[in-house]
């Protein structure tokens, strides 16, 4: 019966429990054997708790509740039973008219589910289209035009092209409502519905959510008939290879404990809570030797592209990101997410510290606080259902760092300076790349409603040295600070200066 699924008692027969432990592979559950062989040759052999869950019901054609945290395997347990059925109707789409609707929250998670869903769709003969803001909307028209099986979309933009008349659902066969809870923290609801008024009401309805609350009760009453819902882990689940510690500290050491802890092995992602913030700490991680690129929601399309691709390929060895591009970000050895800035609510620390811990593999998880922070972090952890271990640091050259981030500290002289659209200057001299943080990249992507072509990171640093740490590269022990400028204008990351107790005040604070 269709109504609030809180607190329901799940049906014995269809409980995760059950299905994982009956059910130890795709073809146990019926997956289209194309489509099992496609999953095998990238080493995907064995469905997670999520995807055990639901396929049987989604693969049957039920409306499907799913609930999974962020690394779960939500993405392959919407789009399997979508293409499977996709493919068993045989239907070519007409033109605007797609015959499949995936909804996420970001441009990233748009990008990241359209990856994932080629080599299915290439497998059963199906065609996908991209639809999002921030490029020009030309290449995305004319690929509706040519008609499309499945279109992968954010809503604003797909409210646009509807409205001018490019776009029709009238003949969705299955709609997916991806990261359901973030569409409702960004305010899309509204749109959400609207679009979802416009599909067939007798079609098929998959909704994933990394949490279920009242917030998207309503679409669950409205547009899911009889949903069968699954819960794979625990609402407060912070998974248990995540080990979580908060660093109580001064303001003014913030930036030099984000450069130390980010200059060791491994890829770090740092929160901040504005795109401000995520910019300037940036630029000040680039100069203290950290190659660092920013994410947030005042690049440019390119310059998202640019910087996420430079962040998994390890030219950038951290990514300071703000909580509404945290969704989009899939790279699965992330060893340490860093927030820089507490997260004012406990979903969005743990889909931020979702970011590692992923595919199997362990991580931790740092949270830095202030004094004037302590009782919101206290109130913060408490929600989430964590216990994190607590370290008062008076500097960046406390043990306990070498401890959270092992290995040695290596600083490249100027950071990440990746190659943006020329600068020009003054007087007809010679333009300068653009540093990584440094605003919009120019240019929009003229593809299918995709990203376009990525520029390349890992330009030289001024001093010569090479983005990846080849050459001018610095060794310090761990828990040093950063190696100097030339010139001597830079400082190390322990020692204290105007700019970098700038940048600490002002990474947490801007607006």
């Amino acid at each position: 019966m269709r109504g609030s699924y809180f607190g329901e008692t799940p049906d014995p027969k269809r409980s995760p429990m059950t299905s994982v432990s009956t059910m130890s592979s795709f073809s146990d559950l019926r997956v289209p054997a194309d489509l099992v062989e496609v999953l095998a040759a990238r080493g995907i052999t064995t469905p997670t708790p999520i995807q055990a869950a639901t396929l049987p019901d989604s693969l049957a054609g039920r409306d499907v509740l799913g609930r999974g945290r962020t690394g779960s395997g939500k993405t392959y347990a919407f789009l399997l039973p979508l293409v499977a059925r996709l493919s068993a109707s045989g239907r070519r789409p007409a033109p605007t008219r797609p015959r499949a609707l995936i909804l996420a929250p970001t441009r990233e998670l748009v990008g990241q589910i359209n990856e994932a869903l080629r080599p299915l769709a290439t497998a059963a003969g199906l065609t996908s289209l991209t639809v999002f803001g921030g490029v020009g909307q030309n290449p995305q028209v004319n690929g509706l035009r040519r008609g499309v099986d499945v279109l992968v979309a954010c809503p604003g933009r797909l409210e646009d092209l509807i409205g001018q008349g490019h776009c029709s659902l009238a003949d969705i066969e299955v709609t997916v409502l991806d990261e359901a809870d973030h569409m409702a923290d960004l305010g899309f609801l509204p749109g959400v519905r609207r679009l979802l008024e416009r599909t067939p009401r007798d079609g098929q309805r998959l909704l994933f959510s990394a949490t279920l609350d009242n917030a998207i009760d309503v679409l669950v009453k409205r547009f899911l008939s009889k949903p069968v819902v699954h819960e794979a882990d625990s609402v407060q689940a912070p998974v248990s290879l995540m080990d979580h510690h908060v660093l109580h500290l001064a303001r003014e050491h913030r930036v030099a404990v984000v450069a130390d802890l980010a200059s060791a092995p491994g890829r770090t992602v740092v929160f901040t809570r504005t795109k401000h913030g995520a910019k300037a700490l940036t630029r000040q991680l680039n100069k203290m030797g950290v190659p660092s690129v920013d994410l947030h929601g005042n690049l440019s399309q390119n310059a998202r592209t640019r910087n996420l691709e430079a962040f998994q390929s390890g030219k950038a060895t951290a990514l300071v990101a703000t909580d509404i591009a945290a969704r989009g970000i899939h790279v699965d050895d992330v060893a340490l997410v860093v927030h820089a800035d507490p997260p004012t609510e406990h979903k969005a620390y743990l889909h931020r510290s979702g970011r590692t811990a992923r595919a199997g593999n362990a991580g931790t998880v740092v949270t830095l606080m202030t004094d004037d922070q302590a009782r919101d972090v206290r109130s913060m952890t408490r929600a989430a259902g964590i216990k994190p271990t607590l370290t008062r640091l008076s500097g960046a050259t406390h043990p306990v760092l070498a401890e959270l981030a092992p290995g040695e500290r290596v600083h490249v002289p100027g950071g990440l300076v990746v190659e943006g659209p020329a600068e020009p200057t003054r007087g007809g001299g010679r333009s300068r790349p653009r540093r990584s943080g440094g605003g919009k990249s120019g240019g929009q992507s003229g593809q299918s409603g995709q990203s376009g072509q990525a520029r390349q990171g890992g330009g030289r640093s001024r001093q010569g040295g090479q983005a990846q740490g080849q050459g001018g590269q610095s060794s310090r022990p761990a828990g040093a600070g950063s190696s100097r400028r030339r010139g001597g204008r830079g400082r190390g990351a322990g020692a204290p200066s105007a700019s970098g107790s700038h940048s600490a005040a002002t990474f947490s604070s801007g607006r």
